[in-house]
């Protein structure tokens, strides 16, 4: 707090927090989040799981929030979206970046320097304890998930969370099936570009395409498959260049090899004795 009160900005700030009771409240100037992208120029309001250590063994929050943002006589600045996201041992906070530094400096912008924060929270599911395992399943953005892609997932919807407005099939099992492949899709593109092989890219490019035609919204997947690629042919194309040069050293250096013999063969006969001619062959 005393971070953000010696900013030129504002001096104070007023927090009113409704139904905050699990969770408390992150003011930050950049990012210290790793769950989400860097932002150094918003003031960026997170949400974190009071002591998540003392907590049992399996532990989940699926909880809704908003942030809004109002100066002293209540006049709403910023209004933020509602998210709704789980809250577990691996991803204990959320959170993301609202108003730009910049503005809070603006002349005028603030009142009396007072900004005040509301935190909307809205808590639909506890689960206080149950060890997890691969076979306990979470419901996400309208998929049914597997405790070891819960992270996946929410990171996914929470970058994205237009991904999957448009998608056609209803049936759990189909759903799960398909996002299953995009999980799957999106690990296989974590590899080195160099390491692709023309059929795993022709894959990648087939799957890609079925998950855009059940209406996963993927521009920025296609995007990346695209770098891949690319990165892929610019690779190949410097190693056939370091293949060329090794293939010209190696000449050379053979050259170098029969140079050396032949040098040695002419100093070999250079330093033979003189021979004496006799009188007779003078004559």
């Amino acid at each position: 707090m005393s971070r953000l009160a010696t900013h030129k900005a504002f001096s104070l700030i007023l927090l009113v927090l409704i139904g905050l009771s699990f969770m408390y409240l992150l003011l930050q100037y950049g990012h210290l989040n790793l769950n989400e992208p860097w932002d150094h120029n918003h003031l960026r309001l997170s949400l974190c799981v009071q002591s998540p250590k003392s907590l049992r063994i399996g532990w989940k929050r699926k909880a809704s929030f908003r942030f809004d943002l109002l100066n002293e006589s209540g006049k709403v600045l910023y209004a933020g979206t509602e998210r709704t996201i789980i809250f577990c041992a691996q991803i204990p906070s959320w959170g993301n970046p609202t108003l730009p530094l910049s503005k809070l400096k603006e002349e005028g912008f603030l009142e009396n320097n007072k900004l005040i924060i509301k935190v909307h929270v809205k808590v639909l599911e506890v689960v206080h304890q149950g060890k997890s395992t691969e076979n306990e399943i979470f419901g996400i953005g309208g998929f049914e998930v597997p405790f070891t892609q819960v992270c996946h997932v929410s990171w996914l919807f929470a970058k994205h969370p237009d991904i999957a407005v448009d998608f056609r099939p209803k049936v759990i099992g189909v759903k799960t099936a398909y996002m299953n492949l995009l999980i799957g899709l999106m690990q296989t593109l974590r590899k080195s570009p160099q390491s692709f092989t023309e059929a795993e890219l022709n894959n990648a490019q087939s799957e890609l395409n079925e998950l855009t035609e059940v209406g996963f919204k993927l521009d920025w997947l296609k995007i990346k498959l695209e770098e891949v690629s690319l990165e892929r042919k610019n690779a190949l194309a410097d190693g056939s260049r370091v293949q060329e040069l090794e293939e010209r050293i190696k000449n050379l250096e053979l050259t170098l090899s029969d140079l050396k013999v032949e040098l040695k063969i002419e100093k070999a006969k250079s330093a033979a004795p003189a021979k004496l001619l006799s009188f007779c062959d003078i004559l």
